[in-house]
């Protein structure tokens, strides 16, 4: 009986150890096709992304990419990569994200409001790109968020009320796009310096909370 319970013993290990190798390999793998996306969807013509080989299961593998301990993607560096293109929505996938760096190239497009599934991100950095459109509200869930650097843009819309209800968000530069509006005075833009907005034509300046209504000319 002794050694049919280490034999019952051994077969349950390895059973636990193989469903652990099958989540990290189904996560990794998830993860490299969300990266894999976002390759697609741009130009490379420097070829930064030249290791990003779908056939590798493991995205921890490829240049740009920081990967923790149990290897999820926790950082995206291609800042100043020179890369033409769009962000992808697929990008929201990468629930283990903490930084996404892709500032200093010529992106175009929308910023996807599947980014705010990125529950882990601490920075986004997206300035001096050229994407359009709105702010999403969406990133107002990313309640670890703390940088959020979308200067030199061709941003237009309002700035999202949901963003100051971030409580750890302490940089913010939204200046030289096509905001509209009034600026957020509450909750973590409280402390946010004024020349973090200039340069937007259509924003009208700090909301005076109760005396009139924000963003009428949006």
């Amino acid at each position: 009986m002794r050694v049919y319970g280490e034999v019952a013993a051994c077969a349950l290990a390895l059973v636990v150890v193989a469903l652990t190798l099958f989540a990290s390999f189904a996560s990794s793998n998830s993860e490299g096709d969300a990266l894999y996306a976002l390759r697609r969807g741009l130009s490379d013509p420097e070829n930064v992304l030249q290791s990003w080989d779908r056939t590798l299961v493991n995205p921890c593998t490829w240049f740009h990419i920081t990967c923790n301990q149990d290897n999820r993607v926790t950082r995206l560096d291609l800042g100043n990569s020179n890369l033409v293109g769009q962000l992808v929505p697929d990008l929201g996938k990468l629930e283990h994200l903490q930084y996404l760096e892709l500032y200093k190239n010529d992106i175009q497009g929308t910023i996807p409001a599947e980014l705010g599934n990125l529950k882990n991100l601490i920075s986004l950095d997206l300035y001096n790109n050229n994407i359009s459109g709105s702010i999403p509200p969406a990133l107002g869930k990313i309640k670890s968020l703390v940088f959020l650097r979308l200067n030199n843009n061709k941003l237009s819309g309002r700035i999202p009320r949901e963003l100051a209800e971030v409580s750890g968000l302490k940089v913010v530069d939204v200046s030289n796009n096509n905001l509209c509006g009034t600026i957020p005075t509450t909750g973590s833009f409280e402390h946010i310096p004024l020349n973090n907005f200039e340069n937007n034509p259509r924003l009208e300046g700090p909301e005076l909370l109760g005396l009139a209504s924000y963003d009428t000319n949006c």
